[in-house]
């Protein structure tokens, strides 16, 4: 098995009008390497799990989908965040390097993992 050069963090909770379009763009990576696909979903009610579970089962050597509980959720001055969610899918990476993308953010550049692994490579320090 190739070692896992770039775990790729990729949270999110509600945002089903972004979810395919983040995927898509973490999934058109071209690679010389190894890397894999954490979601953490955060137990949305907008169709956003379905999704996340639904490129999951398509995606099965590539992803690997933590399912979350709101039941978890932190608290910061009794508002719900997403910081469990995020700790706990971080912890489940195994790349080298972690890329994060945000849950409504998506990459429009196929090459960007391979670009920033080139320079992290080259720019040890």
């Amino acid at each position: 098995m190739n070692e896992t050069i770039v775990s790729v963090c990729y949270i999110t909770y509600n945002q089903v009008n972004y979810v395919k379009d983040a995927l898509d763009g973490i999934l058109m990576q071209k690679t010389n390497f190894s890397y894999e696909v954490c979601i953490g979903e955060d137990d949305s009610d907008d169709g956003t799990r379905e999704i996340c579970i639904e490129y999951a089962q398509k995606y099965t050597t590539k992803i690997r989908l933590f399912l979350r509980s709101r039941n978890d959720v932190i608290y910061i001055n009794s508002q719900a965040t997403g910081r469990y969610n995020f700790l706990e899918t971080l912890k489940e990476c195994r790349g080298k390097y972690i890329a994060h993308c945000d849950g409504d953010d998506y990459w429009t550049d196929p090459l960007k993992l391979q670009k920033q692994v080139d320079f992290m490579e080259k720019n040890k320090e």
